[in-house]
């Protein structure tokens, strides 16, 4: 099936549902942000350390599926020149609305994040990714997109998500599904075709390898890393942290 298609319909009902992850940063948020107190997530609860960045003034920054008006609204507003890239045209809006609004120049690009070929090499000094690589049923062509289109000293900052989370039981927490996981071939087909008709976005559980080393393989290098949960509103947060972070940089050669 084409999946990019049916997660593109899946977010963007998710948008019309009003889900945690389509809601766009406030007014007073941005108020905020001006007078220099602000946060921004790649994982559900933990803040990215300000430290993860470089001046943002003027920095060219591409929000890689980061539709939703949550974080690139933040960043215009700090004075990077921003792009959102997302497959979903309802989460673009979400951004857009805002940059409107609040006069921040956000550029919106729909499409799918495997191919970036809207973009020419040594486009962006930073990419901005919250966890959004579950919803590619392939991450390594997303590495090496995000290397191709970073300048040199470029920095890559994404969400990951710990594979086992995918093969557990959530009520049970007991291993039910192999590595490596993917709602298409691991769900069982009544499971599957319930996801279909509820309009749900499609998952897939990308290794470790293929998450971490994958970027190691395009190129980058990775500096600095933490791990989060879902802040107590899943019960594997008893026992594991579901999400990594992951700064990584382009080396210049």
């Amino acid at each position: 099936m084409d999946i990019v298609k049916h997660n593109k319909i899946a977010w963007n009902n998710y948008v019309d549902k009003k889900d945690r992850w389509t809601i766009p940063v406030s007014e007073v948020e941005l108020e905020n942000v001006k007078n220099g107190n602000w946060s921004i997530v790649l994982t559900p609860k933990k803040t990215v350390p300000h430290n993860w960045f470089p001046e943002l003034t003027g920095l060219k920054i591409l929000g890689l599926a980061s539709g939703g008006g949550q974080q690139g609204p933040i960043l215009a507003t700090l004075g990077a020149d921003v792009t959102i890239f997302d497959n979903s045209e309802k989460q673009l809006q979400q951004d857009k609305i805002l940059s409107d609004k609040f006069d921040l120049d956000i550029k919106t690009v729909q499409g799918d994040m495997k191919d970036l070929s809207v973009f020419a090499d040594n486009s962006f000094d930073l990419i901005f990714n919250p966890c959004s690589i579950l919803f590619v049923d392939n991450v390594l062509p997303v590495w090496k997109e995000c290397f191709r289109v970073l300048k040199p000293n470029g920095i890559l900052m994404t969400g990951l998500i710990n594979p086992i989370s995918f093969q557990l039981d959530e009520e049970s927490l007991k291993l039910i599904y192999k590595q490596p996981f993917s709602d298409l071939h691991s769900l069982p087909i009544e499971k599957l075709e319930e996801l279909k008709t509820n309009k749900e976005a499609l998952a897939f559980g990308h290794s470790l390898t293929e998450q971490i080393g994958g970027q190691l393989d395009a190129g980058f290098t990775i500096t600095s890393m933490f791990e989060d949960s879902w802040g107590g509103e899943n019960k594997m947060d008893e026992f594991l942290p579901a999400f990594i972070a992951t700064r990584a940089i382009k080396r210049s050669e």
